[in-house]
């Protein structure tokens, strides 16, 4: 019984149980499956990785205070945090990664870092 490629439609040599004619094929069917689950995961990362870049260059002295559009100018998205800190008053910090924000009155930001 002759069986092809799912990927490239090609005539499939060897072990009876192949199921792609190449590594090549076998990766790019793979990549394909995954495409959409693997540029959200990539979006996200992107997006975290550039809001702690964005703290960290803010905050070289573990604690400052900024503007919120400051913060907007250099690219900042709030939708996008690791973690959620409640101290035992009830403050709510937003953490990326050990990169924190507390929001203040006047669209200001206390800018901190976990130590």
């Amino acid at each position: 019984m002759q069986k092809n490629c799912p990927e490239c439609g090609e005539k499939i040599v060897g072990r009876t149980d192949k199921k792609f004619c190449s590594d090549y094929c076998r990766n790019a069917h793979n990549n394909n499956i995954n495409k959409d689950k693997t540029n959200l995961v990539r979006n996200v990362n992107n997006q975290l990785r550039k809001n702690f870049r964005i703290l960290e260059e803010l905050n070289p002295t573990d604690k400052t205070r900024t503007s919120k559009a400051k913060l907007l100018s250099k690219g900042f998205s709030f939708e996008y945090f690791t973690s959620i800190y409640t101290t035992k008053s009830g403050t709510i910090y937003f953490f990326v990664y050990d990169q924190g924000y507390l929001p203040l009155e006047g669209d200001y930001y206390a800018l901190v870092k976990r130590s």
